[in-house]
């Protein structure tokens, strides 16, 4: 017999369950994801080639779409998923 189906669930204090985006920053190696429950997700822009190549005023253009599940930049033709940037997924997953 487990002891574990035994013990009580210890409880959290904020349980995230969903990630939406809010607002994003861009230093000169990273991309900042601002969520709406309070976290931050960085990336190196190294996974990113086409932003990676764009100028900081290019890449301060981006639209939050669907709520905050997606990030598109429409004149350099760029569209992230905030999932896909949670899963960790770059561009050499693919």
């Amino acid at each position: 017999m487990s002891t574990l189906a035994n013990r009580p669930r210890r409880a959290r204090a904020y349980v995230p369950t969903t990630a939406l985006a809010q607002a994003v920053e861009f230093t000169d190696e990273a991309m900042q994801v601002f969520l709406t429950d309070g976290r931050t997700l960085g990336v190196p822009l190294l996974w990113f080639p086409t932003l990676s190549a764009a100028t900081p005023e290019q890449r301060a253009r981006v639209e939050i779409g669907g709520g905050g599940i997606s990030l598109h930049w429409p004149e350099i033709d760029e569209d992230l998923s905030v999932a896909n940037l949670m899963a960790g997924a770059d561009w050499r997953s693919t």
